[in-house]
């Protein structure tokens, strides 16, 4: 028997942690392979998606705080999403990570002067928090994530905390994934408990719709 015949078969499970961890690593790699020019343009274009897809929305926009090459980060000679949208008079509502693994808390964000160090040593706004059910009376939903594919199948970083929170997002409440263009891929591997998306927003592209099944 050859090595690949002797070694015993992977379990389902197994197969698509190995597989969304390659894909994971392949695409933290590309984005940290940008260059500084190209994520501000990136997050420039994205700001003027978000700000036409936020306007005449009913209720806060809930908006993850985007760090190091993330889509909407803050780079050279602009901001982040997050304070374009408070600028635009929008309420902001963060995320804050909870110390056990559920869904997300969330707090008003009032600009990068409220930052505070959590517990488990992430950025995030020190004010009152409002609860899990908050993103509940949201008018739009911010979302980050690595990749998506054309069925709406999202990667994240693989903490799971967004597949906790998004179950409660009402039906009828916009949910978009901020990404570059070439992370909309033709392929995601995505489990049962693994939450879709029905809209990703593109530099160039703006919000595009993608089929969610769920």
């Amino acid at each position: 028997m050859t090595a690949r015949e002797d070694s015993p078969a992977r379990s389902a499970p197994d197969a698509l942690r190995e597989d969304k961890r390659a894909l994971r690593r392949r695409l933290l790699d590309a984005r940290k392979a940008r260059s500084d020019d190209d994520r501000a343009a990136a997050t420039a274009a994205l700001t003027r998606h978000v700000l036409a897809l936020a306007e005449g929305v009913d209720g806060p926009v809930c908006c993850y705080l985007p760090v190091g090459p993330e889509p909407g980060a803050a780079g050279s000679g602009t901001s982040t999403v997050a304070d374009a949208l408070l600028a635009a008079g929008h309420e902001v509502l963060a995320p804050v990570v909870p110390a056990e693994p559920g869904p997300l808390d969330w707090t008003r964000y009032e600009g990068a002067d409220s930052l505070v160090t959590g517990p488990l040593g992430v950025r995030e706004p020190g004010g009152e928090r409002l609860g899990v059910e908050a993103i509940t009376r949201a008018g739009l939903v911010l979302v980050p994530a690595l990749a998506v594919d054309g069925r709406g199948r999202r990667i994240g970083r693989g903490g799971g905390y967004y597949d906790r929170t998004l179950p409660a997002v009402p039906a009828s409440t916009p949910l978009a994934v901020l990404l570059h263009d070439d992370e909309l891929i033709d392929h995601v591997p995505a489990g049962d408990l693994d939450v879709t998306v029905a809209q990703v927003i593109l530099p160039t592209r703006g919000a595009v719709a993608v089929r969610n099944n769920h």
